[in-house]
């Protein structure tokens, strides 16, 4: 006969498979008839643009490409420093055994590196080198047994815990874009570098919405009529709604943004500024603490019981911090002389993690590449590097913890001193999201199956042995806690000791009371 139980839903967002992979970017560049010839390249850079990710089964296809802007030395006497503005496309299917068609992809790909070589006069060969990280994960839902119905008989032990059930997942695209205002003396020869990073990330809650709050920082270095280089730095709001039901400023989030589409360019209406336009998808995976009384074991002392189990793992624990870090350091960078600093860019690197019992130990370095330039212009790019360590402290268990570690620069300055020295001043913040996996033995399909055995004795007498709880001991001998608690004046049922002597007071048989002067067995 089937035993009728009460249910409460558990949402799992399951992290199925994660991983990490090179993925290039390759193609030639063919020089437009309006550019001059190239005698060298001077530097290279790129920002990414992922405009499609689907999850296969045991695969994950990526479509995108690398906005790429070159700026090279011209081989004519009149405009030496010339750039290219190009795209190079990529579509790669990266394997994963265990994903399958309709999981959720996220999708963290950073430019590692990027290099322009002339092939001849009019034509370059380009190549992007990227690392992305790839995390499926897939949702179920699951009715968890939490209790039963006019079951008074049957003995259950119950474990109280706290898990994150998955709420909801939704997304949308933002379209923002804005004029860059340059200075009112330069007129705007050509775009020859171009940057973009999403920064100052937060959300808020409202009624069945996630309002989430961004800005695109933008830093485009330039080429005036007149030969001058020049720099302008702006940021653009992304701003969008993401559709939740049932959320509550009680619930957290994941959000993450992916830069699909962009346009930089010369405005052909308005002079002195910079056309910008940029498509961004953001996703919102939301979470809700929920504490679960899960029956880890039932018996009755009456009756034979059978159930099903099966094990689910599911997030546990789940917690965002948020902190900064300040480097300050010195650099000494070989025959800088006298240059002055055009542009930096950070390539930020985590090169180890180290999980102990309460902390976290990061180490990582950051990689700046200064774009440098004599006053008639001769440009260089010189590289140099400063390791960091952060340390993430009074995390519980923090060996056991899932982290996902992602660094912004908040801001940035240098300082170049007399003897050559680059005295730099970096602000960083460090957002780390991480939670534990609980492992849940689910119990279905509780039934009784007949009464149990008649036995020839209503009391034993048990000494205790290593490792028994007075559960164990109970369910063993179709006992019950309260029974064998009473029975031997236990006043904590947690504390038992190797060695004790327990009475344990048992059935005679299916439905009949202990007798009152019991027969004594020794166990």
């Amino acid at each position: 006969m089937i035993v009728e139980t009460l249910k409460e839903n558990l949402s799992v967002n399951k992290l199925v498979c994660s991983k990490k992979e090179i993925i290039f970017a390759e193609g030639d560049m063919i020089v437009p008839d309006s550019k001059p010839d190239i005698l060298d390249t001077i530097c290279t850079s790129g920002i990414i643009c992922l405009y499609k990710k689907e999850v296969l089964d045991g695969k994950v296809r990526l479509d995108g490409n690398v906005n790429t802007y070159i700026m090279y030395l011209a081989d004519d006497s009149k405009d030496r420093i010339r750039a290219l503005n190009t795209s190079i496309d990529f579509s790669e299917n990266i394997e994963l055994p265990k994903s399958e068609q309709g999981m959720e992809c996220k999708v963290n790909i950073n430019l590692k590196s990027i290099e322009a070589k002339v092939v001849n006069g009019r034509k370059i060969s380009i190549k992007a080198t990227m690392e992305v990280e790839f995390r499926v994960y897939s949702r179920e839902d699951i009715e968890i047994i939490n209790d039963l119905q006019n079951a008074d008989e049957i003995q259950m032990l119950k474990e109280k815990l706290k898990v994150n059930s998955l709420l909801g997942i939704g997304d949308t695209k933002i379209y923002a874009k804005d004029n860059i205002s340059i200075d009112q003396v330069d007129n705007l020869a050509e775009i020859l570098k171009a940057s973009m990073c999403i920064c100052e990330k937060d959300i808020k809650i409202s009624y069945n919405k996630v309002l989430s709050k961004a800005e695109a920082e933008i830093k485009i270095v330039y080429l005036t009529e007149d030969n001058r280089i020049n720099k302008v730095t702006a940021k653009i709001p992304i701003v969008g709604f993401v559709d939740i039901q049932n959320i509550s400023e009680n619930n957290t989030c994941d959000v993450e943004y992916e830069i699909r589409n962009m346009i930089i360019k010369p405005n052909q209406t308005e002079e002195h500024s910079i056309y910008v336009e940029l498509e961004v998808g953001i996703l919102v995976t939301a979470y809700e603490e929920k504490e679960i009384n899960l029956i880890q074991d039932l018996y009755s002392p009456c009756e034979n019981l059978e159930f099903n189990k099966k094990q689910i793992t599911t997030m546990t624990g789940k917690m965002q911090i948020r902190e900064s870090k300040s480097i300050r350091e010195t650099i000494n960078i070989e025959n800088l002389g006298n240059r002055n600093i055009i542009d930096v860019d950070i390539v930020k690197n985590i090169t180890n993690e180290n999980k102990l019992k309460d902390r976290i130990v990061y180490e990582g370095e950051l990689e700046f590449r200064f774009l440098t330039a004599t006053s008639d212009l001769v440009l260089e790019t010189k590289t140099a590097k400063i390791p960091f360590e952060h340390i993430i402290n009074n995390i519980q268990n923090a060996e056991n913890m899932n982290t996902n570690m992602e660094m912004e620069i908040a801001n940035q300055d240098y300082i170049i001193q007399d003897n050559g020295d680059i005295v730099t001043n970096v602000d960083m913040l460090l957002n780390t999201d991480m939670y534990q996996n609980a492992n849940l033995n689910i119990m279905d399909e509780i039934q009784t199956n007949g009464t149990r055995e008649e036995q020839d004795y209503s009391l034993i007498m048990y000494i205790v042995k290593k490792d028994d709880t007075l559960w164990n001991i109970a369910k063993r001998f179709g006992s019950t806690v309260d029974d064998i608690v009473r029975a031997n004046g236990i006043e904590n049922p947690d504390e038992i000791q190797p060695g004790q002597k327990l009475f344990i007071p048992r059935y005679k048989r299916a439905g009949v009371e202990k007798q009152n002067t019991p027969m004594v067995n020794y166990v």
